[in-house]
């Protein structure tokens, strides 16, 4: 090998070296440890004995395991899809206006986004709140009577999914914005010339070249949306009755409550396992659609 090639391979190894140690030392060994640990009776700090499955099986016996799997899927449904369709609807209409009224609107609906979780479940708390929230108006105009939103089985977690979108739905609506604007405005021209409706300029151009954008969206949504915990954490603690309960609040519940470091190290590989799975097939089902 050449000096030149020498210098050329050296630089490429600097480069990515980074990258690699940063990798290695902030997800691959963690990894490690949280699958190593899952086979261990080792508290949160410090060692434990080999159990090999047993955590595993003590899971497969707990019925807290199967609600708080139920409940994450629950929210899933109730968030993923409906903040994809809200994200792409705003952006269809963002897209149509211009100048500072469009930047404005982008800051409004992005200004949600960039709050801590803290102060969003503070506001709803104050909004939904069954003295003096306003949003008790509505509820009450449709159902007769004002509703603890937070302390009823019923609404907790639908409630926890609204607040859950109208809080996340900013990124979606500048993803949408980005690939909207990436469509060339000669297509939409020409298919007015050949007198297309709006709804067949959506159907036969908008919506093929958007559905990228769509199917990163579908994905980072499913990745975040499994991954629930400090809205149900600071909004209802997963009551009532168990009623929002997640796979993160287990962890959390057996781990840093309990001391079982690894039963919860088990409960964060089932968790791991099934964020990688589902997303992976999601997004192999997206690209088939895509093609």
């Amino acid at each position: 090998m050449t000096s030149k090639g020498r210098s050329k391979r050296l630089t490429v190894i600097l480069m990515i070296a980074p990258f690699v140690i940063t990798y290695l030392t902030v997800f691959a060994y963690p990894v490690y440890n949280m699958f190593a640990l899952s086979f261990t009776n080792a508290p949160l700090i410090g060692d434990g004995q080999w159990v090999g499955f047993d955590n595993y099986i003590r899971l497969l016996n707990q019925k807290l395991f199967y609600t708080s799997v139920w409940n994450t899927g629950y929210f899933v449904v109730l968030t993923v899809a409906p903040n994809t369709l809200i994200g792409l609807g705003l952006a269809l209409m963002v897209v149509r206006l211009r100048g500072w009224l469009q930047s404005l609107v982008l800051v409004l609906f992005f200004l949600p986004y960039i709050l801590p979780v803290s102060v969003v479940t503070q506001i709803w708390q104050w909004v939904l709140d069954q003295q003096f929230g306003i949003a008790q108006y509505a509820i009450e105009f449709f159902t007769g009577k004002r509703i603890s939103v937070f302390r009823d089985p019923l609404w907790a977690m639908p409630m926890v999914a609204l607040v859950t979108v109208w809080w996340t739905n900013g990124f979606n609506l500048l993803l949408f914005i980005a690939g909207l604007r990436n469509i060339p405005a000669d297509y939409y021209e020409a298919a007015t010339l050949d007198g297309a409706t709006r709804w067949q300029c959506f159907r036969r151009i908008t919506w093929p070249l958007i559905w990228p954008v769509t199917a990163l969206v579908l994905t980072l949504q499913l990745i975040l949306q499994l991954k629930i915990f400090d809205q149900v954490y600071l909004m209802t603690e997963g009551g009532p009755f168990n009623s929002t309960y997640v796979l993160l609040q287990l962890v959390y519940r057996e781990a840093f409550r309990l001391n079982h470091g690894g039963l919860g190290s088990a409960v964060a590989v089932f968790l791991f396992l099934i964020i990688v799975s589902v997303s992976v097939l999601q997004y192999q089902l997206l690209r088939v659609r895509e093609r």
